[in-house]
C-alpha cells in the first residue's frame, strides 16, 4: 500500500487495536525497538501507517 493514501494512527488507536495494552508499555516497547516504526510530528505526538501496525502485528505471529 503507497505510504501516500495509507492511514495515520494515533498512539490511542494503536492501544485500542491492542486491546488493553497500556501506554506506558506501548511508549516502552518503543523504547527498546519492539513497537512498530512511527513518525514523530513536530508537537511531539507519534503517528503510525496502518500499513506498519499490521506489518508488526504479522511479525508477532510468526514469532509465537
Amino acid at each position: 500500500m503507497s505510504k501516500g493514501r495509507d492511514q495515520l494512527m494515533t498512539v490511542p488507536e494503536i492501544l485500542d487495536e491492542l486491546g488493553g495494552v497500556s501506554r506506558r508499555t506501548f511508549y516502552r516497547w518503543r523504547e527498546i525497538g519492539h513497537a512498530p516504526q512511527g513518525l514523530k510530528l513536530p508537537n511531539g505526538e507519534i503517528r503510525i501507517y496502518r500499513s506498519e501496525f499490521t506489518a508488526w502485528l504479522e511479525t508477532l505471529r510468526e514469532a509465537a
